[in-house]
């Protein structure tokens, strides 16, 4: 959940209304599909690891989750100051470590009735209808819509991290989400990416100019990964119904 940062540090450099980068998604795109490539490598290798040796896998999952995170904000600040020699490989090495990440659930989807490789590839195919149907929307908004969308979503966002966090902590005591909860947490997780795959082709080019392409690849990065892990929530939840 990165993405709540790095959302709310785009919309403060979003000062004026005037498009400081009006191709700068254009030159992102690459850049978006090498690390989403990447990350399928790292959840791949995750895979590996968690079939060959899943004793160690728990240990290496943390490893990597703390590295991802700390990583994020070293390669977000790297790439904003354009030292593109030292951001891309600090990018590349972050996508790996989200894609193994990435394993437990992408492993908990193959195992589950009614949702295996057919709902893995339901949910990499949904990010991709995302992109094609929020880019129209996103560029055409008018400012006033715009900027009040990016708000909700900015509150939305940090309300959703509160409840994931939250998750998190009565997992590790033994208390798990109801399923009912689960799929209401990963619909609204679904919604509110979606929302943000809008409001990235709105922010990004009042963000950041044309040769700022890493920070943005970066953004519209974390707004797929994050959902395309809550469709494949969402398809867990609803096919793991007893």
């Amino acid at each position: 959940m990165s993405n709540t940062s790095n959302f709310r540090a785009a919309i403060q450099k979003a000062r004026t209304s005037a498009l400081v980068g009006p191709n700068v998604i254009r030159n992102a795109l690459p850049f978006l599909g090498g690390g989403l490539i990447l990350t399928a490598v790292g959840t791949w290798g995750g895979l590996g690891v968690l079939s060959t040796a899943p004793g160690i896998f728990m240990a290496t999952f943390w490893v990597a989750m703390i590295a991802s995170l700390v990583l994020f904000f070293v390669a977000r600040g790297v790439a904003e100051s354009e030292n593109r020699g030292i951001a891309l490989p600090l990018l590349a090495t972050y996508s790996l470590l989200t894609g193994y990440t990435l394993a437990g659930l992408v492993s908990l989807a193959l195992s589950t009735p009614g949702v295996g490789i057919t709902g893995i590839g339901i949910a990499a195919l949904s990010c991709g209808v995302t992109f094609i149907a929020a880019r129209p929307i996103g560029s055409n908004l008018s400012e006033e819509d715009g900027f009040a969308l990016t708000k909700t979503l900015q509150l939305g966002l940090i309300a959703l991290l509160v409840v994931i966090v939250a998750q998190v902590l009565f997992g590790v005591f033994g208390v798990f989400t109801p399923t009912w909860l689960e799929i209401g947490i990963s619909g609204i997780g679904v919604v509110l990416f979606v929302g943000a795959a809008v409001v990235d082709f709105f922010v990004l080019p009042r963000t950041y100019k044309d040769e700022q392409y890493l920070p943005a690849a970066l953004s519209m990065y974390l707004t797929y990964v994050n959902l395309f892990v809550f469709i494949l929530r969402l398809l867990i939840a609803l096919n793991g119904r007893d």
